[in-house]
């Protein structure tokens, strides 16, 4: 089953967003950099209730995005991670057939057993395992979630059919217990990293928007917002190497997440510049395959880190 984040509600958080303004308020509060593009799908997705599809590189923020989104809005994040071979029953709903084998048993050693009302006790709501689908669409949800269905193209095309039915409606039929209809529709966010193309007609019920790789700027902002602890120059330098680390032919391209993590680690190691010990130190934080790491370091790595000074401001190491 996903994971169900409940962030802290503010009176704020609990109304929704008032203009796109607002919205990328919000967002940065919850430690995400929107731009305006991205801010206004989302904000259509809101106000139309319909799905939103994101594509883009892995590690650009479509995950991060839903979790920020769950945060400035006040409600509960629900995450479906897909995988190939992912069932229905896995990402809907299951029945606790152990339980009902261990309810069946006292029943029938009380020797109570009637047959029809021990089938409405064994199939009832107290033995149903509500998987992600089946939680975000829950009657007895007090306030719309956001629905995360994570990397939608690692899924398979018969679970996409499925998807097609579910978003239409926001209801489904369990045969023991009929009819689950969402009395309000949560808010759903695909990603795809583009492993295989998704079907059109699914695409065709969400808006869409493509998350491209940041700018220099705008990564360097989402490092401050997530790193706030690290020092200016290491922040600079450290964003500045990972867009130069792009322009390479990787295997592995790093993102954002990685950058991230490369500064969160540096500051861990009480840097606060970026030199090339410290890359050929950390190097591995970054680069995820062994052929990267191998085609960069030495000589390769200190060309790549005088390009990233030359292009940030000369700014004094400090906390």
């Amino acid at each position: 089953m996903g994971p169900v984040y409940t962030p802290a509600l503010t009176k704020e958080s609990t109304i929704p967003p008032r203009s796109i303004a607002d919205l990328q308020q919000r967002l940065a509060a919850a430690h995400y950099v929107a731009d305006r593009g991205l801010a206004i799908s989302l904000f259509l997705a809101l106000r139309l209730q319909r799905p939103l599809f994101l594509e883009g590189e892995a590690g650009v923020g479509k995950t991060a995005l839903a979790a920020a989104t769950a945060a400035a809005l006040g409600t509960d994040l629900i995450r479906l991670q897909c995988y190939e071979g992912l069932d229905v029953g896995h990402a809907l709903y299951e029945w606790d057939y152990a339980r009902q084998l261990l309810e069946l048993r006292m029943l029938d050693r009380a020797d109570t057993l009637d047959r029809a009302g021990t089938r409405r006790e064994l199939y009832s709501d107290a033995f149903l395992i509500k998987r992600p689908l089946l939680q975000a669409i829950d009657p007895l949800r007090g306030r719309p979630a956001v629905l995360l269905i994570d990397e939608i193209d690692r899924a398979d095309e018969e679970f996409e059919g499925f998807l097609l039915e579910l978003l239409a409606e926001f209801q489904i039929t369990i045969p023991e217990l009929g009819t689950v209809r969402a009395t309000e529709p949560p808010l759903v966010i695909l990603t795809s990293n583009r492993t295989r193309e998704v079907h059109d007609a699914l695409k065709r019920r969400c808006l869409y928007h493509w998350i491209e790789y940041p700018s220099f700027d705008k990564e360097l902002a989402i490092v401050r917002q997530r790193v706030p602890q690290a020092a200016a120059q290491l922040a600079e330098r450290v964003t500045a190497m990972a867009q130069e680390l792009r322009s390479e032919h990787l295997y592995k391209v790093p993102g954002v997440s990685e950058t991230i993590d490369w500064v969160a680690a540096l500051v861990a190691l009480d840097r606060e510049t970026l030199d090339a010990d410290a890359v050929d130190d950390t190097l591995g934080v970054v680069l995820k395959a062994k052929d990267d790491l191998d085609a960069l370091r030495g000589r390769k790595a200190v060309e790549l880190l005088d390009r990233a000074i030359a292009r940030t401001r000369d700014v004094t190491p400090s906390r």
